[in-house]
């Protein structure tokens, strides 16, 4: 299995060299040469599986044996999942109303994220105990990325952790969970910005080739491959636990909401149907809503602003994964994908083929939330079930229920559930409903905490240059002198 970049200007890579890179040295994403189909024969043995199984049978599809053999990928996905709080990793709760949420929180830090990178650190372990070398990580957080990256290498000897947190947009617990981290490996920074510009930094520094190697950068950011591929799991195992029955031809559709921001988690969906999972997808934002725009009006454009929401996780206006999507539904076509990509780059602001458009439009319908449609959400929600939903899992309740009070006639439907609601006590406070706070959440507050600050009269660019070149000379054991 190879892999090459959606603007098609940078040699091919293997898995291993997709994992270590951050953006392609054209400044695309990697994606799969070409994708493996999956008949109905197959999603029938499929359908048993755990949600593990899942993960190893989709990921031995993308890592050649002769990267990792088969027995080791399936002892490092088994280590990967075995910090998780459930026995089945993830869980669907089936509530009234034929409300469905899979629930994809029972990691370290109670977010679907912890999934993804909890594979994809124990990947990168086994490829850098075998070359004996040292990487440091950098990446920019909304909210929940930044604890789970910092918790995925927390007991890696070989890797140091960048973290950006925009300041003040993320909840006071996502923020404790990465500043009450004082583990020699992790270095925090909190930017006086939003995540769309803290990403700007983090591009530049990408951007300068010679750097990323001399002191072997790399991003954990859903740029990365390997969070997409891990992620491909949950609608596989959304479709197998909602659709009615597997024995007839054609197997049944099953209607998957996706609460979104980066579109890193749809990015995975679309994939997931072009290789034959019969499932429709939904993509619900926030008032955020660059592509609830490019999917039902073509319009992929920058707004004036980032505007706060309750799912705060969600405020992104530059969902860089709708290029790996651009790329899928263009037919490969990385001539289209780069001319897309480099005007939007350009000008912030592009308007899709017509062509381009239909194809997304077909395979993704979409809807924006507002602030009061959500905190609606939860407290229906609870009022109907008893059951708590974070404000992001509440993007996608919001839209069932939309769906529900228009009567309209329905596929079985899967809401995903990003977060717990544990994580946004503010957001169910806004609800008019109690939080119910776990006693390690309510630890964080008498924790020690630590981070940098990164004003908004700072270079960050060079911030981060700068952290990176000390952490690179603290490894070598070099003075700045020697390294210069």
């Amino acid at each position: 299995m190879w892999y090459i970049s959606t603007r098609g200007l940078a040699p091919r890579v293997d898995f291993e060299g997709a994992l270590f890179s951050g953006y392609a040295p054209d400044g695309g994403l990697y994606v799969p040469e070409e994708l493996p189909q999956l008949d109905g024969e197959t999603l029938r043995q499929w359908r048993s599986l755990s949600y593990p199984g899942l993960v190893k049978e989709l990921c031995s599809l993308f890592i050649g044996p002769e990267l990792i053999p088969r027995d080791d990928l399936n002892g490092l996905i088994d280590r990967a999942f075995s910090r998780f709080r459930h026995k089945d990793v993830v869980h669907l709760c089936r509530l009234v109303q034929g409300l469905n949420v899979l629930e994809l929180w029972h990691g370290v830090t109670r977010a679907f994220k912890d999934l993804s990178l909890s594979c994809t650190a124990q990947f990168l372990q086994y490829f850098l105990e075998k070359r004996e070398k040292h990487i440091t990580v950098v990446v920019g957080t909304s909210g929940d990325t930044g604890s789970a990256a910092i918790e995925s290498v927390l007991e890696a000897k070989n890797v140091d952790i960048i973290v950006l947190l925009p300041k003040g947009h993320c909840s006071r617990i996502q923020e404790l969970q990465m500043t009450t981290v004082l583990r020699e490996n992790v270095h925090v920074f909190e930017v006086e910005g939003n995540s769309d510009q803290l990403d700007v930094p983090i591009k530049a520094v990408f951007a300068d080739l010679p750097f990323v190697e001399k002191h072997n950068l790399m991003s954990l950011n859903s740029v990365n491959w390997s969070r997409v591929l891990v992620q491909m799991a949950h609608y596989f195992f959304a479709y197998f636990r909602c659709a009615p029955s597997l024995d007839g031809c054609p197997l049944p559709t099953v209607e998957v909401v996706v609460p979104t921001g980066a579109a890193g988690n749809l990015a995975a969906g679309c994939t997931a149907q072009k290789m034959g999972l019969p499932i429709r997808l939904v993509a619900v934002v926030n008032h955020n809503d660059i592509i609830h725009r490019a999917i039902r009006q073509g319009d992929f454009s920058l707004s004036e602003a980032v505007r706060p929401s309750l799912a705060s996780a969600m405020d992104i206006q530059m969902p860089y994964n709708m290029e790996r999507i651009f790329w899928l539904l263009s037919g490969s076509n990385s001539q289209v994908t780069r001319a897309l990509m480099e005007q939007f780059e350009r000008t912030q602001s592009v308007q899709l083929p017509k062509e381009l458009h239909s194809k997304l439009s077909e395979a993704v319908t979409s809807q924006s939330v507002s602030d009061e449609a959500i905190t609606r959400a939860m407290g229906r929600c609870w009022e109907e079930n008893r059951y708590l939903l974070c404000p992001h899992s509440a993007v996608a309740v919001s839209y069932h229920y939309q769906q529900l009070d228009r009567q309209q006639p329905s596929t079985p439907r899967c809401c995903l559930a990003p977060a717990s609601a544990a994580k946004f006590p503010e957001a169910v406070l806004a609800a008019g409903l109690t939080p119910e706070t776990p006693v390690d959440i309510l630890a964080l507050e008498n924790k020690e905490t630590r981070c940098t600050p990164m004003q908004r009269e700072d270079d960050w660019t060079l911030m981060l240059r700068d952290a990176v070149e000390h952490l690179s000379q603290r490894w070598r054991g070099a003075s700045p002198s020697a390294s210069a």
